[in-house]
């Protein structure tokens, strides 16, 4: 059978222990045909077979970005970007240059503000924005995407008043001596509020985003996507999906308030195919640390009256579970505190025969914070986790002022690891950048790219590379049950590869941030090659 594509003088690490190395690859129909050496796979090639010669670089399976949100991340490319800003007046200055283009009338949307790089600033209120954007509504995410900050416009727009009840799971923040609402709006289903007021952005400047965020993650290396998509998330993803246009593997999260309307139709996990799958059914259990509402088994250390907010009660965690198990659906549930990671333990743990004899998989995402008891339980159940190594290097110094000693607990992959839980390693873009080899570095080193803090924050809990990598790759594919499809570079799998301009595998682990991606080759096509 003659190959539609010959790879050949690789350095091939294939993540199969039938085979781990090889020096080249054949595709056909988007599927591997065979891997070994470069003769015996150039022997298949034919007149019309495509060759590309690696130049003896290095080859790993395509990346997986077990935790992306995918039209998020799009649309954040063309916002105003609020990341790293270090002052709140710089902030500012930034919305008030947006708002200079803006028509009147036109939403202001942005994300990325850290109040954690502001030193002795307060939380930000609608009264520093108001006169930087007189005449357009503002709604700005946090970083971590669990706070909004919105101007007095956006608040009259959406209705928000003194007399607006906190919503479940969600808090409208007042003013103490007024009761006023201050703009600062925490958790989900406080920042719908706003979400609904200004509107979803129109279908055509969906379908861009996602093209936009598909094009930058070729440029990565990543190949396939566990994306968080809302309703019209997925309904940009189907419409690509329709049109042969969508350029990823997308495994499709979606959100637990749809859940009553896929079980009225029988919908169950795993409808769809290689290109769009809808797997899982997301749950938050709690908030963040950077908003200071991760559900918290005792009080934050520098806020003694706050544990968190706790978004999903124990009895509505419970139903969801149930629910999940009865319709056949994977459970993808945010739990960021210790008490959460607890609590959702405690219900995955009460209908583990239920999920186990339908063969899910639920997992847990970020599991920021365990207390060290509860660490045995993830691998104990076969709960994976999937966690996000360069929040552990984005977040170290907050979550020592927060969370104290207790940070020792904190993004403990090697503990969960040896656990027997599984790992699978996203980003949580566009909280984070969707950088696999940051991302790597992140989990080897425990340290930001300046080298800090020295010798890794509890280097005790760092990994190999090999292990991290197994995260972006197999890991991933388990996660979502596609080990035997993605993955690995093994016959029969989808021909997705990514070629590295250094060995990571076998450089010091300082290097991986040197190293780029050269190439990226999906279902056997070359969608992305370095200039």
């Amino acid at each position: 059978m003659q190959p539609d594509a010959v790879f050949f003088n690789g350095n091939v690490y294939t993540l199969d222990p039938a085979r781990p190395r090889a020096r080249a690859i054949a595709v056909r129909c988007g599927h591997i045909l065979a891997v070994g050496e470069d003769a015996e796979v150039l022997a298949l090639a034919g007149p019309g077979t495509q060759r590309m010669n690696l130049g003896g670089r290095t080859v790993l399976p395509g990346f997986c970005d077990a935790h992306i949100h995918l039209l998020g991340y799009g649309l954040s490319l063309t916002q105003v970007q609020l990341d790293g800003i270090a002052s709140l007046e710089e902030a500012l200055q930034r919305v008030a240059e947006r708002a200079q283009k803006e028509r009147p009338g036109a939403w202001i949307r942005g994300m990325g503000w850290n109040r954690n790089l502001w030193p002795g600033t307060p939380f930000p209120h609608r009264w520093d924005l108001d006169p930087v954007t007189p005449d357009n509504p503002a709604f700005l995410p946090s970083k971590d995407g669990h706070s909004a900050w919105a101007n007095s416009l956006a608040l009259r727009l959406a209705g928000i008043t003194a007399s607006t009840p906190d919503p479940p799971g969600g808090q409208i923040e007042r003013d103490a001596q007024t009761g006023e609402p201050t703009g600062l709006l925490k958790e989900g289903p406080a920042m719908e509020i706003l979400e609904r007021a200004a509107g979803p952005v129109s279908p055509g400047e969906q379908d861009d985003a996602v093209r936009a965020a598909t094009k930058r993650l070729h440029r990565l290396g990543i190949t396939s996507v566990h994306a968080l998509l809302e309703e019209h998330d997925l309904a940009a993803v189907q419409r690509l999906w329709e049109r042969r246009e969508l350029g990823l593997h997308v495994q499709a999260i979606i959100p637990e308030r749809c859940l009553d309307s896929v079980r009225k139709v029988g919908l169950r996990a795993g409808l769809g195919d290689e290109w769009l799958r809808v797997f899982a059914i997301k749950v938050f259990a709690d908030g963040a640390l950077g908003s200071r509402s991760a559900d918290m088994l005792e009080p934050y250390d520098d806020e003694t009256d706050n544990r968190g907010i706790e978004v999903t009660s124990n009895e509505r965690l419970d139903r969801l579970v149930a629910e999940c198990c009865a319709g056949g659906w994977n459970m993808a549930i945010h739990a960021i505190g210790d008490r959460a990671n607890r609590r959702v333990l405690d219900v995955l743990e009460a209908h583990h025969d239920e999920w186990s004899r339908q063969g899910l998989r639920p997992r847990i995402e970020h599991v920021q914070l365990l207390a060290p008891e509860d660490v045995p339980r993830l691998g104990r159940l076969g709960v994976v986790a999937s966690m996000q190594p360069i929040h552990c290097t984005s977040d170290y110094l907050m979550a020592d002022r927060h969370w104290g000693r207790r940070s020792a607990g904190a993004y403990a992959w090697r503990s969960i690891l040896e656990s027997g839980a599984p790992l699978a390693f996203g980003s949580d873009a566009p909280v984070e950048e969707p950088n696999v080899l940051r991302g790597i570095h992140a989990a080897v080193t425990r340290q930001r790219a300046d080298g800090t803090p020295r010798g890794g924050w509890h280097s005790e809990q760092c990994l190999s590379v090999a292990q991290a990598v197994h995260a972006y790759t197999l890991g991933a594919a388990y996660a979502c049950g596609l080990e035997r499809v993605q993955g690995s570079l093994s016959v029969g799998k989808q021909a997705d590869m990514v070629v590295l301009s250094q060995d990571i595998l076998a450089q010091p682990a300082q290097e991986i941030l040197d190293t780029r991606v050269e190439v990226t080759i999906l279902a056997g096509q070359v969608v992305y090659e370095r200039p």
